[in-house]
């Protein structure tokens, strides 16, 4: 905050994003469902990272800066994490341990059949299991929406790689959209 006013929005931005935002990040999929009050102290420190970033006062409402700076919030982060690793899987087959806990239901000659689904195993009741990425991989995947999950026109029915239609990139870049719908609705 001392050299904040010397600093333009983008500066703080890029400095706020390397120095803070990639702790918050690193390994956020670990986060997956933990309880509320732990992901809130998580979203207390991005709020604050916007509030030096932004230049807001303490008790200024942060969404408005959150969503002017782009920011997904913490539960939106880790569901991005997630799906954009179980897209690696499914579109590279990489990390193959990763790949290997999930499994491609067969597609049905309907329409939304059509879609890269993933079988949703049932869950045992442990706190620790249904947090696993085997568990919560396919429950955040087949909730995307269907364009996320279309298929190659092209790809072979047998092979296990390049099954989804869009490349990483715009994969990404949609998804970041999705969610970002999700943190702060209209």
């Amino acid at each position: 905050s001392y050299i904040r006013s010397s600093l333009d929005l983008n500066t703080a931005s890029i400095i706020a994003t390397s120095l803070v935002q990639s702790k918050l990040d690193y390994c956020n999929s670990l986060y997956l469902n933990l309880p509320e009050y732990h992901l809130q102290k998580l979203q207390v420190i991005q709020n604050n990272m916007a509030r030096a970033v932004t230049s807001k006062r303490k008790f200024d409402h942060i969404t408005p800066s959150l969503k002017s700076l782009h920011w997904l919030k913490i539960k939106q982060r880790i569901k991005f994490k997630i799906a954009s690793l179980t897209y690696s899987a499914i579109q590279f087959g990489q990390p193959v341990y990763l790949r290997n806990l999930i499994t491609l239901q067969s597609t049905r000659p309907t329409r939304s059949g059509s879609l890269i689904t993933l079988f949703q195993p049932s869950c045992p009741g442990s706190k620790f299991t249904d947090r696993s990425f085997h568990f919560k991989a396919p429950a955040i995947w087949n909730k995307l929406p269907a364009h996320l999950r279309q298929p190659a026109s092209t790809s072979s029915p047998n092979s296990n790689y390049g099954l989804l239609a869009l490349p990483r990139h715009q994969f990404l870049a949609q998804l970041k959209t999705h969610l970002f719908k999700d943190s702060y609705p209209p």
